[in-house]
This record gives structure tokens, sequence and C-alpha cells, in this order.
């Protein structure tokens, strides 16, 4: 059985292990460590869970020379601020005895702030390319003295939008420098970006992109509409006791807002909502919660599908089906880490039965479909999008209502038969106002007469 005792690492970062109680290296961990160490570029495809951070930071660290100079030799760039928070964690646990200047910088928050932080010298630099990149053009951040490069979650960061500031950061950098870069998936982009920038880099794979965790149970629910998927998640987490630690995704911010206003009528204070506009306070003090138990569960965009290492996740709840299968992938590894066993649940509507079947093609795996539990109201009230017109394809059963019986209201009315006759609205014919105005007409005449 290997341990980190093979790495030779310096004694100071052993010993920080040690007082971590990790023993025994991951995977990605072994096959990185000597590939880093070479000095070569270095393409790492792995799934979420892995331990990629320490995949990287250990061999950067035991490769890690002081030199006295105030620019950062190590840059590594994550895709959300909530990633650069816990990689400035994980390296603080490291170089815990190393004299090592880490900083953390990312957009929401001040720049003044950072500005001051960063001329107070780096040697680690971890940020999101947005405001790495602002502070570069700035003049702020130099990369004079940089020699290395890593890029955690790329294709997650492409996905967001942020090649343009990738390559203006890459374009900065000097040529003569290792650049290490870590991928879920290998796509097209990934691809592009790698023949531009990178020098012969080795892949080192985990497995088969795509692959799922074997220690996650995945099943579905096929359900007509978003109100009766609230039911069906308030139905299960009420009956699952072992729902304990949840984290429930939905596809944009408008709906994490609107499912947890409704969870929360029967749920009161057991979740949180995080989403990009939510501060950055309210976005870590209630990740802090959750972690600590205060919290059953958390509704979410991608956000938090990527990288974030929030331990002991029981379940992970598509409320919706992502369009992206890969992000399918990162939402249910969020369960089932390490040696623990996770169950992964998704609701999917008509709409989103293609993005179902994309995922499974992906996987190469089929999802099981549970049956729709009878006492579960389905509901007619539609929202938005819902709206437009759609197939109708669900379960023969008749429909519960879950509202006031304004159903049966309107098909009562739908049911009244015209069977002919005058009507009480009927507008009065040019040819009756004929004859009443020559009604009126003879009258007068009378009258004169």
């Amino acid at each position: 059985m290997s341990t980190f005792e093979q790495f030779n690492l310096p004694k100071s970062v052993q010993k920080a292990i040690d007082e971590l109680g990790f023993t025994t290296p991951t995977p990605i961990q072994e096959k990185s460590f000597a590939v880093i160490m070479s000095g070569r570029d270095m393409m790492g495809i792995a799934q979420t869970g892995t331990g990629k951070t320490f995949a990287y930071l250990l061999p950067l660290l035991k490769l890690y020379k002081f030199v006295p100079t105030h620019t950062p030799k190590i840059v590594i760039l994550v895709p959300t601020r909530e990633l650069v928070v816990q990689v400035v964690e994980e390296i603080e646990k490291l170089t815990k005895y190393m004299s090592v200047r880490t900083l953390g910088i990312y957009g929401g928050v001040n720049i003044n702030t950072q500005k001051t932080a960063v001329y107070q010298g780096i040697d680690i630099l971890v940020g999101t390319p947005g405001r790495t990149m602002d502070l570069a053009l700035d003049n702020v951040i130099r990369f004079d003295e940089t020699s290395k490069l890593v890029i955690d979650e790329f294709d997650e960061m492409l996905n967001l939008g942020f090649r343009v500031q990738l390559t203006a950061i890459l374009a900065m950098m000097k040529p003569k420098r290792q650049n290490i870069l870590f991928s879920a998936t290998m796509t097209d982009e990934v691809d592009a970006v790698l023949n531009d920038f990178f020098d012969f880099p080795e892949e080192v794979s985990l497995a088969a992109s795509g692959t799922p965790l074997e220690n996650i149970k995945q099943i579905t629910y096929e359900v007509p509409n978003f109100n009766t998927k609230i039911n069906l998640l308030k139905h299960l987490l009420s009956t699952n006791a072992d729902m304990s630690r949840v984290l429930i995704f939905v596809n944009n911010k408008k709906i994490s807002d609107m499912l947890h206003e409704s969870i929360d009528e029967d749920f009161e204070g057991q979740f949180g909502v995080i989403h990009s506009n939510k501060s950055q306070n309210y976005r870590l003090s209630t990740m802090a919660s959750f972690q600590e138990g205060n919290l059953r569960g958390i509704i979410t965009t991608d956000i938090m599908a990527r990288g974030l290492d929030i331990s002991d996740i029981t379940h992970v709840i598509n409320f919706e089906i992502p369009e992206y299968p890969e992000l399918y992938m990162h939402r249910i590894g969020r369960t089932g880490r390490a040696d623990a066993t996770g169950t992964a649940i998704s609701f999917f509507t008509p709409r989103e039965e293609e993005f179902k079947m994309e995922a499974e093609v992906l996987m190469n795996k089929e999802l099981v479909i549970e049956p729709f539990p009878e006492e579960v109201p389905i509901s007619l009230k539609l929202i938005g999008p819902e709206k437009d017109k759609q197939p109708i394809k669900f379960l023969m059963k008749k429909p519960k209502l879950d509202g006031d019986g304004a159903f049966h209201d309107k098909a009562k009315k739908n049911k009244k038969v015209n069977l002919g006759g005058p009507s009480k609205t009927k507008k009065k014919t040019h040819g009756s106002v004929n004859r009443n105005m020559l009604k009126t007409r003879d009258k007068k005449r009378k009258d004169k007469k």
C-alpha cells in the first residue's frame, strides 16, 4: 500500500499532512506527482472528489524555493469565489510550517483592499480569471517571477465564458513556465487552448471522461411540472430521515429563490440558498452553517457543482436536469466522495427528457425511473415556460388537486350548452334600429296633424 512517505516531501509538508491525518494518496495524486516533478506541462482529467487540489499542491510545494520578491511564483486559477477560498485554506493547511505568503482574489469585493494585499507581497496567488486579469491590466499583479501556472476546473471556466480572460493572462506570462491543467472533461475547446499555449503536455487520466462513480446510487422520477416537483420534493424530505445533508440543484437563480421560498414554508430555517446574486459573505456563511450541521441542505445553481469540498453529502437532488450532461456528472459528484456512498435523485419533465438521455449517453448507463408516489398530489398550476404548448406525457392516474378546486369550476362553465334562442347580450341589428326610427317619425307626424 502506497503512502505519502514515498513522495519524500519536505519535513514541513509531511508534518502538516500527518497532522491532517492523511496517510494514503489518491490515484490522481500518485499519477500526477512524478509528471509535475519532472517540470513538464500536464493535462489532468479527473472527476470531482478525487483529490485534485493536493495532486498539484504537493509536488509544487516540494519544488518551491523561496525567492525574495513580492510577485507570485505560483499562480492558481479557479472558476468561482468559493473555490478560491477553499484552495487558499488547503494551501494554508499544507504550508503551516513553511514561510509562504498566499493570497486569494476574486470579484464582488473591494478591489482596492486586494490591491493593498498584493503590494504586501505574494508567493502563491489563487484567483478567479476576471479579477486576476483586472489587477494584471492595472499593473498591480506582475508575472515576472511566475514559473508555475495551475488552471483547475478548466472546462467549467470555458462554460462560464472566461476564455478571453484566460488567454489574456496566458499572453501576459513569460513563455518559460510549467503549465498544469485539470479538467473533468476533454472537449474541443479545451484542446484548442492546449494547442495554443501548452508545450506538448503529458496527459494524466484517472478515468474515461464521464465515467460515473460506482458508489453513487442514481434514481429518477418523471414529473409533469414545477409545482408537482415541489410536492414530490417535500414528500421525500418528509418521509426520508436519511436525507440529512442535501444539495438541491436548479438551473437558474430565479428558480432557486422560488424553490427556497416554497420549501421554507414546510421546513422553516432548514435550507439555505446560494447563487451568484447573493453576497460573498452570505454565501460563505451559508456554506459554513451547512458544513457545521446547522442546515439540512442548500438550494443552489451550478455555482456549487464544481470543486467545492463539502463533506458527507448524503443526497444530491437534481430538481432540474442540467442542459449539459457534464454538469450532471459534476452535480452528482458532490456525494459519494472518497469511500462514502451517496444517492443522486433527479426529477425530469417531458421537456427535460432529452437532457436526461444525454447524461445517460455520456455515462453509458441507463438511469432507473422510480414509480411516482401515489400519495403525492399532481399540481395543475403551471409556471412561465410550462404554459407554452408541450407534449403531454405522464402517468395514467387521476390528478389529485392541490388547489381550491378551481379546475372543476372552470370545467362546469365549459360544459354549458347553447340551445339557441334569444340572447340577453345580443346586440340590435341595423334593421331593428331602422324600424324604431320609422316608428318615431310616424308618431311625430301624427302628433303634428
